[in-house]
């Protein structure tokens, strides 16, 4: 079956992965395999991981041979590998646009489904949370996760309007929240995006999944092996820039009026290119969705995994 919807940066991700004839590479976040049909056509074989069981339909036509779906989280990637050291890792954080787009999943605003937001099949739903949360819970959600400055208002209302009756829809909620912060008033995003984003960060523990999928990549990646990572916020992006330059050893020297700072373990990562890098205007024409991603990519090299990951 043929992808659905093109992956962003796909070129850079490829040019950063190098995949080649005999390589294993890891897709953490198969989706519908856009970047696992472009290592495939390399000559690589892909061991894909993704715990969406709705993503199987999209493993038709992919050779068997060098190709294995794995349902389950990226940060498991270890256990489903055993002592199998990979040459490459790619992850795209977040939310997918074909789960966007499907209104039975919960995850958008614009259209009406169930309030449910996971990825998966299991654990509580945007509902639950909604419904049973603290409200200064809430409020760290939305205001933690979603960077939203009216995080306590769009709690407080929460909580009194659940008391009356639950919220189930994802149009209703959108609803309210909009109506709780005074309506749009000229405003560029919709009142309920950053809500939204929350909800949907706290639903699938997504932070706490990165961190543990970054720390995963470093034990099952092999000296020159590559790890890519597509992130398409600032709360993602600012884990992975970080997580990266300590490893590459590029933590602050310190102050001459200071203490001198211990030197930490060796480098268990190199950087393969400074900073992070963006989608071409073209790519951002074709698909605007992909305005906000950004790319960082590292060389694995042969120091030991660091102690805080294993």
């Amino acid at each position: 079956m043929t992808a659905p919807h093109v992956p962003v940066l796909l070129n850079e991700v490829v040019d950063a992965l190098a995949p080649a004839p005999g390589q294993t590479i890891v897709d953490g976040t198969f989706g519908a395999g856009g970047y696992t049909r472009a290592i495939l056509a390399s000559g690589a074989g892909v061991v894909a991981f993704d715990r969406d069981p709705t993503v199987k339909r999209f493993t038709d036509g992919l050779p068997q041979d060098r190709f294995r779906l794995v349902e389950a989280r990226f940060s498991e990637m270890g256990d489903a590998l055993g002592d199998t050291a990979v040459d490459g890792v790619v992850l795209d954080i977040g939310v997918s646009s074909m789960q966007i787009d499907q209104p039975e999943r919960g995850f958008s605003f614009m259209q009406d489904g169930p309030l449910d937001m996971r990825m998966g099949d299991a654990g509580p739903t945007a509902a639950d949370l909604v419904n049973t949360a603290d409200p200064a819970e809430l409020a760290r959600i939305f205001f933690v996760y979603g960077e939203e400055r009216e995080s306590r208002r769009i709690a407080r209302a929460i909580a009194k309007r659940r008391e009356e009756q639950p919220f189930s829809r994802t149009l209703e909620l959108a609803e309210f929240i909009e109506k709780a912060l005074g309506g749009r008033r000229g405003a560029k995003i919709h009142p309920a995006t950053r809500a939204f984003q929350g909800l949907r960060i706290a639903v699938n523990e997504e932070l706490a999944e990165l961190e543990a999928g970054l720390a995963a990549a470093e034990r099952v990646l092999k000296a020159g092996g590559r790890l890519c990572v597509v992130t398409f916020h600032s709360l993602e992006d600012r884990i992975v820039k970080s997580f990266l330059q300590v490893r590459a050893g590029r933590t602050p020297a310190g102050s001459r009026h200071a203490p001198p700072v211990e030197k930490g373990p060796a480098p268990s990562f190199q950087l393969l290119f400074n900073g992070a890098r963006g989608p071409s205007e073209a790519e951002v024409a074709a698909n605007p969705r992909a305005r906000s991603a950004k790319l960082r990519a590292a060389v694995r090299t042969d120091a030991p995994v660091w102690r805080d990951a294993a």
